[in-house]
C-alpha cells in the first residue's frame, strides 16, 4: 500500500458509486490470506455487455443514491472478497447496484442468477443434457453402422488393432464420423461461470434470493467459502480436460479434472425483498447492505439519467410518489418511470380518464392489485 492510501482516509475505497467507465480499470486491493484462491490457467477475459447496463443504468450521468457509509460496505465487501446480501423494498435498485460495480471497475458483463422457488444449486454451477447426449451418442452409432465397408485387414506383420472402447470411439478412423465429445453437453451455470480462473473477478448478481428453496441458501455455504466445485460427470469421464459451454454467449471454457476453482473470488451481490429470513452461518459469510428509496432531488435527477432531460411535470409525480412511500406504500422506481415516460408522451392527458391510468401505474403494490 502506498504512503498516499496510508494517509489518505479513502484510499482503501476502488468504488465510488459514480458509474464512470474507466480508461483503465483500477486494481483492486490484495485478498486478505484466507480468501486467496489458485485456480488456473487464467480464463481469457470476459466480454462485455454495453446495451444491458445502459438499460440498467440509463444512458445519462448516474445519479448518487448510496450514501458514503453504504458505499464503504461495498468496498468492504470488494477487499474482503464477501457476497453482499442486499435488502430494500421491490424496485429500490438493488440488483443495478451490480450493473453499476461492473461498470466502475470494468469487470465486463454481469451475471445474473435469477431465483425461484425450484432453483438449486447444481442449476447454478451447471447444466448436463444426459437425454441429448444420449441421443447424439445413438445417432453417432446408427452412422458407423451406415458407413461404408472398412478397408481389408491389415497385414499380420502389422501392429494390432486397440481394443474398442465402450462408444466405439475406435472406429473414427475407419468412419471419419467425428464421437460425441462429453463437454459439448455440459453449460456452466452463472455461479459456476463466476467461478472460473479469471484474472479479475466476474460480477455475480444472485437475484432474489428470498424467493429459493430453504435449503438454497445452506447448500451455497460451502461454494461460497471454497471458491470451487466439481462437475461429477466430467471427473468420472475418462478426458483430461473438456471443452464445455459458459453462461456468456458463445464463450467456452477448458475444465481440467472435472474441478473448477476460482483465481478471484466474483464480486456476489445477492439480493433479497426481505421475504424470509436467512440462517445465521449463511448471513455470517455475507455483509449487510439496506438500500432505501432515494430522496426528491435523487428521484428528479435519476429521471433525468434515464429519460436524458427533466419531463415537464415530472415533479408532480415524484411528489405524489414521494408522499405515497412515506405513507407505508410498498412501490418501485420503475413505476414513477413509467407514470413519468407515459406523461410526457405525445397527446397523452394525465387529467380527466388519463388520471385513473396514472393512478393505477402508482398503486400500492402490496395491496396485490
Amino acid at each position: 500500500m502506498s504512503v498516499q492510501e496510508h494517509s489518505d482516509p479513502n484510499g482503501w475505497r476502488v468504488f465510488h458509486a459514480t458509474g464512470h467507465v474507466p480508461e483503465v480499470p483500477p486494481s483492486l486491493p490484495a485478498p486478505p490470506p484466507w480468501r486467496r484462491f489458485r485456480g488456473g490457467p487464467a480464463e481469457a477475459a470476459p466480454p462485455d455487455d454495453p446495451e444491458a447496463a445502459q438499460r440498467r443504468l440509463g444512458p445519462g450521468e448516474i445519479t448518487p443514491q448510496l450514501g458514503a457509509g453504504e458505499i464503504d460496505v461495498v468496498n468492504a465487501a470488494l477487499l474482503l472478497r464477501r457476497p453482499l446480501l442486499i435488502t430494500g423494498p421491490p424496485g429500490v435498485g438493488k440488483s443495478t447496484l451490480a450493473y453499476l460495480v461492473a461498470r466502475e471497475l470494468g469487470l465486463g458483463r454481469v451475471l445474473e442468477w435469477n431465483v425461484v422457488s425450484r432453483t438449486t444449486l447444481k442449476d447454478g454451477l451447471y447444466v448436463h443434457d444426459a437425454m441429448g447426449r444420449a441421443q447424439a451418442i445413438a445417432a453417432w452409432q446408427a452412422g458407423l453402422r451406415e458407413a461404408p465397408p472398412a478397408a481389408p485387414a491389415p497385414d499380420p506383420g502389422s501392429a494390432p488393432e486397440p481394443a474398442a472402447d465402450p462408444l466405439g470411439a475406435s472406429d473414427f478412423s475407419k468412419s471419419g464420423q467425428v464421437p460425441p465429445v462429453l463437454g459439448d453437453f455440459i453449460t456452466l451455470g452463472p455461479l459456476g461461470t463466476a467461478l472460473l480462473p479469471y484474472d479479475r473477478p466476474r460480477v455475480l448478481l444472485v437475484d432474489e434470493l428470498d424467493k429459493s428453496d430453504i435449503d438454497l441458501p445452506n447448500d451455497l455455504l460451502h461454494v461460497l467459502e471454497n471458491g470451487s466445485y466439481e462437475v461429477p460427470e466430467l471427473v468420472r469421464d475418462a478426458a483430461d480436460s473438456a471443452r464445455v459451454h459458459t453462461s456468456d454467449p458463445s464463450v467456452r471454457a477448458v475444465v481440467r479434472g472435472g474441478r473448477i476453482e476460482c483465481r478471484e473470488f466474483p464480486v456476489v451481490l445477492i439480493t433479497s425483498n426481505g421475504e424470509r429470513e436467512f440462517p445465521a452461518a449463511f448471513r455470517r459469510r455475507c455483509l449487510p447492505l439496506e438500500m432505501r428509496v432515494p430522496g426528491r432531488e435523487q428521484l428528479l435527477a435519476m429521471l433525468k439519467g434515464h429519460l436524458g432531460e427533466r419531463p415537464e411535470g415530472a415533479e408532480e409525480l415524484v411528489d405524489l410518489f414521494t408522499q405515497r412511500v412515506q405513507a407505508g406504500g410498498t412501490h418501485s422506481l420503475d413505476q414513477l418511470l413509467n407514470a413519468v415516460q407515459l406523461t410526457t408522451a405525445g397527446g397523452f392527458q394525465s387529467d380527466g380518464p388519463g388520471r385513473t391510468l396514472v393512478e393505477m401505474l402508482l398503486r400500492d403494490l402490496a395491496k396485490g392489485r
